[in-house]
């Protein structure tokens, strides 16, 4: 919680406003916060297919403002064992020890990816973005599904590339793995490459199995007809019409906030 009224603010309760604020300064450090990230994921990626030579000083920078960060969050928040442990918090401590290990494999440096979790998972960041980009707002479901179809693609991929690249020789670099991955999620199946191994097999059923799943999310939310998240008051209907006056299965007046969409 921030700091009450009437007391000085400690170093922990000015960390924790800039993390957990309403104000106009706590907003532009989680914009900050959102474009390092999105910034620190494209050049991951990009340089894990290119495999540039000395970035590993600049990975090691990139590790210790994320750990900064991590630890940050950890000082602040209220359950720490819980927020340690979570799915996310474990997510930002692979991100973290891929960045300052580089000898535990670059098959593991691609799993940075998976900081883009955080991005679909953080309440306030997609609170404010809802709010500053009536695009996003309209669009809520498919920026999301769009983030776990990302996610697990790339993550799949650095999973068929350290498996693979050693006993299959269709399978050199990550453009190779990505390629596959690709092929597979979307039920095309070329045929010119295909992972050996009872192992490959286990991995080609999941990304068809768990990837077909995203995919067709994907498409569901792009093709359905655009609604709001609004929770009814009366009967819990969360689903309405943009222009929506009433709830369709009570009749109560909904009073949805608009901006003008038509």
């Amino acid at each position: 919680m921030i700091a009450a009224k009437g007391r000085a603010m400690t170093l922990r309760d000015r960390v924790e406003y800039y993390y957990e604020g309403d104000s106009y300064a706590a907003h532009r450090f989680r914009y900050a916060l959102l474009a390092f990230d999105l910034v620190t994921i494209l050049f991951l990626i990009v340089s894990s297919f290119l495999h540039w030579e000395g970035t590993e000083y600049l990975d090691a920078a990139i590790g210790i403002v994320l750990a900064l960060d991590f630890l940050a969050r950890l000082w602040t928040s209220e359950h720490k064992v819980r927020h340690l442990f979570s799915p996310l918090g474990l997510v930002d401590l692979v991100v973290i020890a891929s960045l300052l290990a580089p000898l535990a494999g670059e098959g593991v440096a691609f799993l940075r990816v998976a900081r883009l979790l955080r991005l679909g998972r953080s309440y306030l960041i997609m609170r404010r973005l809802k709010k500053d980009f009536p695009f996003i707002r309209r669009n809520e479901q498919t920026f999301t599904a769009s983030i776990n179809l990302g996610v697990f693609m790339f993550i799949m991929t650095a999973i068929v590339y350290e498996t693979q690249h050693v006993i299959n020789s269709k399978i050199e670099n990550y453009a190779d793995a990505l390629y596959f991955t690709v092929t597979a999620l979307t039920t095309t199946g070329f045929g010119d490459i295909v992972l050996e191994g009872t192992w490959g097999h286990l991995i080609a059923s999941v990304i068809m199995i768990a990837g077909v799943t995203l995919f067709l999310r994907l498409v569901q939310v792009m093709l359905r007809p655009p609604k709001v998240d609004h929770k009814c008051p009366a009967c819990g209907l969360r689903r309405h019409d943009h222009d929506a006056v009433h709830c369709k299965a009570c009749g109560i007046v909904l009073n949805i906030e608009d901006d003008g969409y038509v």
